[in-house]
């Protein structure tokens, strides 16, 4: 830390504190509370996050910045995924950007170490509200990683609408944005719904789901097609993150843009899509992603 000038405060979440410092250029960096039960990654050179690109934007972003951005984030997922590490806490501002554009998955305070096999009971009360897939609105403490899916929908549809798609104030109407988009569940549909320990404490009425044409009117059919697999109700049903990368909608035209074509929002509120940095685009994916060893170690429920 000495290496760093602390230049304010940015923000606070559960485990930590977040700092905006300068080493040779501005960084995000993250003070773990000593009593923090998780723990957190710091990447230099992390200029901004998703969210600042989203909300700072001059223009909407373009079809083939969004791919880019997505692209990233999936091969990332794809990775954490694979190793068994379930983030548990995917949003706009946890997806720091460097001064190359490269986008990183970070603040891993709530990741756990899942399995497929087995009845191990996880806490509900996890993943910011905007991103919280329904069955832990519904209070289930039996889920795998299909809950970083759904917020890599939401987060899908922010960049494609430039605004949140479902922005409750509390726990009840984070599920009425949801049931309003995409309708009332049943068991016909969510054969798992009646086993939730919630779903008895609050009924709703039934309600027929919108076409995510209307919600998402300026995206192309293939990212409403994509969108839509995200977004499935049953966590099984949900596409992984490795299949998603395989989806159509990142071989058409436009193709995914090189991260040295997206955009970066300065300090000074503006975005540039100037890079100071050499690529390497044929760098092991292996290589800028956390070594799962570091992660399984702070497993909790």
């Amino acid at each position: 830390m000495d290496q760093y000038n602390i230049l304010g405060r940015v923000g606070e979440g559960a485990h930590g504190i977040v700092f905006k410092a300068k080493h040779i250029e501005v960084v995000k960096l993250k003070d773990v509370f000593p009593h923090g039960t998780g723990f957190v990654l710091v990447f230099e050179y992390m200029l901004s996050d998703l969210s600042e690109v989203i909300r700072n934007s001059d223009w909407p972003l373009t079809e083939s910045q969004v791919k880019g951005y997505m692209m990233m984030l999936l091969k990332g997922l794809a990775f954490c995924h694979q190793n068994s590490i379930m983030h548990r806490d995917l949003k706009p501002a946890n997806l720091l950007i460097s001064s190359t554009g490269h986008l990183k998955i970070a603040d891993f305070g709530l990741a756990r170490v899942f399995s497929n096999q087995g009845d191990r009971l996880y806490s509900h009360q996890v993943a910011t509200r905007w991103y919280r897939a329904p069955e832990l609105l519904y209070g289930a403490r039996k889920y795998d990683e299909g809950v970083d899916i759904w917020a890599v929908g939401c987060i899908f549809g922010e960049l494609l609408n430039n605004s949140p798609l479902f922005p409750g104030e509390n726990d009840i109407e984070q599920l009425c944005c949801v049931l309003r988009v995409l309708g009332t569940p049943n068991e016909k549909i969510w054969p798992e719904i009646t086993e939730l320990p919630d779903y008895n404490k609050i009924t709703f009425k039934e309600n027929p789901p919108i076409p995510l044409e209307h919600v998402v009117p300026d995206a192309s059919p293939e990212a409403v097609d994509l969108l839509k697999r995200f977004l499935v109700y049953p966590s099984k049903q949900r596409i992984r993150a490795a299949e998603a990368l395989l989806h159509p909608y990142f071989f058409k035209e436009p193709l995914p843009a090189h991260h040295s074509e997206l955009p970066i929002p300065q300090r000074a509120g503006r975005k540039t899509l100037q890079h100071q940095h050499e690529f390497h685009i044929e760098q092991p994916l292996v290589e800028s992603v956390t070594d799962p060893d570091l992660v399984s170690c702070h497993a909790r429920l």
